[in-house]
Order: C-alpha cells, then sequence, then structure tokens
C-alpha cells in the first residue's frame, strides 16, 4: 500500500522535474523571459529564440534528463545485485569500455553516428568480458563478479591513459570532455526513452523480488525467489542501462551512487517507490547540473560531469554522515 508520505514526494518529485526542465529552457547565451518561453512552447515561431529552443535547449534537456534517469536506474539495480551500498553504474567497468571505443574514435577523427557506436561497442564488449570471466569457473557468485568488475576496469583505465598520451593536442581536450560526461553534442531518439520506460516498467514487474534480494540470498530463496535468474536478468539490464546512458553523455559520475541513497534516507525504500522517483530525481538533477555547467562560467561550458561531482561529493559526505547517526 502507497502511503500518503510516498504520494508527496512523488508529487514533489515531478515539480522538480518540471522546474528543472524550465530552468534548463531559460539557460543559456540567448536571453529569454518565461512569458517568452511560454509563448514559443504553446506557438513555435520561426524566430532565433525559438529556434534556440527546438534545436538546441529542448534536445539537451531531454538528453540530460534521459541519462539522469537511466543511470540512476541502473544504479538502483547494481546495489541490489551486489548488496553493496557504494555501488554505481560503472563499478563493472562498462564506462571503461564505452570510454575506450569513443576515444578510440575520436583519435581516427570520427564522430556523430559512429562515435555513439563505437562506445556502445565498447560497453557491450565489458559487459561480455566481466560476466564471461567471471562466469568461466562454474557457478558465478557476486564477489567474483565484483572483483571480475575491479580488474577490467583497471585495464580499461591503462588503455585510456595510452590513448591520451599517444594523442594530439587538438584531439585530447574533446578526449577529456567525453571522460568526464558532455552533453553539448547529445541527442535522444524515442529508442532511449522506450528503454527508459522499459527499464522502469520491468523493474516495477519484479520489485517485490527486488525487496527481497536486497536483505539476502537465502531469504530470497526460501520464499520462492529464482535468485540465479534474478541476478542474471539485473545484471544485464543495469548493463544496457549503463551503456545506453554512458553511448549519450559520456561518463557522468555520482548520479547512480548518490540518488538512490538520498531517497532511501526520504523513506523509499521500497522498490515499487524508488525506481520511478530514482529516474525522476536522477532526471532532474542532471537537467539542473547541466544548466549550471552552461552559466557558470558562461559563455565557456564546463563538462557535466565536473558539475554533479562537485555537488555529489558533499552531497554523498552528508548522506553518509546521516546514516552513520542513524
Amino acid at each position: 500500500m502507497i502511503s500518503s508520505k510516498h504520494l508527496l514526494l512523488f508529487a514533489l518529485l515531478i515539480l522538480l522535474t518540471i522546474s528543472s526542465f524550465f530552468l534548463s529552457l531559460l539557460s543559456g547565451s540567448v536571453d529569454l523571459s518565461f512569458n517568452q518561453l511560454l509563448g514559443e512552447l504553446v506557438q513555435p515561431q520561426n524566430d532565433l529564440p525559438g529556434q534556440v529552443l527546438r534545436e538546441l535547449r529542448i534536445p539537451r534537456a531531454l538528453a540530460a534528463f534521459t541519462t539522469g534517469g537511466l543511470l540512476a536506474l541502473a544504479g538502483v539495480i547494481m546495489q541490489v545485485l551486489l548488496r553493496n551500498p557504494l555501488a554505481d553504474p560503472y563499478i563493472l567497468g562498462i564506462s571503461g569500455g564505452a570510454a575506450v571505443g569513443a576515444l578510440s574514435a575520436i583519435l581516427l577523427g570520427l564522430g556523430g553516428w559512429w562515435l555513439s557506436n563505437a562506445a556502445f561497442a565498447g560497453a557491450l564488449l565489458s559487459v561480455v568480458l566481466v560476466f564471461g570471466i567471471a562466469n568461466k569457473f562454474g557457478r558465478w557468485s557476486v564477489t567474483r563478479l565484483l572483483l571480475t568488475g575491479v580488474v577490467i576496469s583497471a585495464g580499461w583505465g591503462a588503455i585510456i591513459n595510452i590513448l591520451l598520451t599517444t594523442s594530439s593536442t587538438n584531439n585530447v581536450q574533446s578526449m577529456l570532455f567525453w571522460l568526464m560526461g558532455d552533453l553539448s553534442q547529445s541527442r535522444v531518439g524515442y529508442g532511449h526513452l522506450a528503454l527508459l520506460l522499459a527499464g522502469i516498467g520491468a523493474g516495477m514487474a519484479v520489485s517485490r523480488s527486488l525487496n527481497v534480494l536486497i536483505r539476502g540470498e537465502l531469504l530470497a530463496t526460501s520464499l520462492g525467489v529464482n535468485v540465479e535468474a534474478m541476478r542474471l536478468l539485473l545484471y544485464l539490464s543495469a548493463s544496457l542501462l549503463t551503456a545506453t546512458a554512458v553511448t549519450i553523455a559520456g561518463s557522468v559520475g555520482f548520479v547512480g551512487l548518490v540518488v538512490p541513497h538520498m531517497l532511501r534516507l526520504l523513506g523509499a525504500r521500497d522498490h515499487r517507490i524508488l525506481l520511478p522517483c530514482s529516474v525522476l530525481l536522477g532526471g532532474s538533477f542532471l537537467v539542473f547540473a547541466d544548466a549550471l555547467a552552461r552559466t557558470i562560467i558562461a559563455p565557456q561550458q564546463l563538462p557535466v560531469g565536473v558539475v554533479t561531482a562537485i555537488i555529489g561529493v558533499p552531497s554523498f559526505l552528508l548522506i553518509l554522515r546521516s546514516t552513520i547517526k542513524r
């Protein structure tokens, strides 16, 4: 049964999401008043503000929200899968594989479609390597999966350093922006939005099993949960969500780590509440962060991953302090 407290939290997150979109659409080098924004949304014009909204700000805000929602959803799943509060979407080396693919494309002078698909291919390669090695010597366990992911991440890190040190000066800045998370060229399609909705729907369908599994495999097994099948489903789902998010915006940190913890402190421990709320908070958080990244040192732009780190580090320390007090 959903309590009034949970309904209030859900309503506040919807208001936060709407506010974040308005802030993002109003922020930028082209001044736009609130009345002008409403006018352009109700009756689009072919003037400069209308073109900026349709071609730049709206696609970028949608990309930020989708990326944040995917990362937050993947973070919840990873924390259940590994039963580790420090787990985040990148812990199993997916971002490292995507980074190697993307940096290789930049090094070859490729962009656009090639860059996105190279990043996605690298992420999938990392998924196959981690799961294949962890499963090679018989029945795989959470500990073996985690250790394999850490080792693969270290390997990808070494390759990334080689690519950075052997690249020309012109390519290094593009590489660093991608590694720190960048939404300046990001666009999302119907497939990305469909994946986000499918992730929420699938998570809600197994939310009762997630509530049990996070308390331990023995309890989950005794209550009739097929733990092996559930772990495989969670791993593949989190990997696909993370790979897609990294393909859109690069390596944006702290969203998948901080957002689930923040919501749990607010009382959203039931995964029927936690999953949709994580998508709303993660998406709106990244939309806010991207708006700040575009305005802090305007007309220059910061990588959005820098802003999420600046906000995420103190936020996580406050969450940790509050958890210790409890």
